[in-house]
């Protein structure tokens, strides 16, 4: 597993754990960062956490428009944090090509997530892709 692989992946425990105990992520990972329980934490997954939680409100409003007949409420823990650090990549991380962000979300969610889920993920994600040219330019 590359490097960033293993940050995303860091970034999904940060932003699942705050999703669950109802905290501000950014908060949990800087009470986390330079703790000695805690090994080091990598730039790209500070960054991670970071844009997901300054862009919440639009990536759940995008995810709310385009996951069909599901709300985020419905939606898995781990698949809805999987799918906000996805779409944060497909949309506001310009060094990463759509296709890596959506393979990498993917391949998170067959590790950490139901047998439905990569499908799932896939597809939102997918049809949020087809638009992001788009997206792009409302979201900057």
């Amino acid at each position: 597993m590359g490097s960033r692989s293993k940050a995303r992946k860091r970034a999904v425990d940060f932003l699942y754990e705050a999703d669950q105990r109802g905290v501000d992520a950014v908060t949990l990972l800087s009470d986390r960062v330079g703790s000695p329980e805690v090994p080091p934490v990598a730039d790209y997954t500070v960054t991670l956490v970071e844009g997901v939680t300054e862009n919440r409100g639009r990536i759940d409003e995008l995810l709310t428009q385009h996951a069909e007949g599901w709300s985020l409420d419905r939606m898995p823990a781990v698949d809805r944090s999987v799918l906000r650090l996805g779409l944060y990549e497909l949309l506001w991380s310009e060094d990463v090509p759509p296709a890596v962000a959506i393979d990498e979300a993917v391949e998170l969610v067959k590790a950490l997530s139901t047998d439905d889920s990569p499908r799932f993920v896939n597809g939102i994600l997918g049809r949020i892709a087809g638009i992001s040219n788009r997206l792009r330019k409302t979201v900057k």
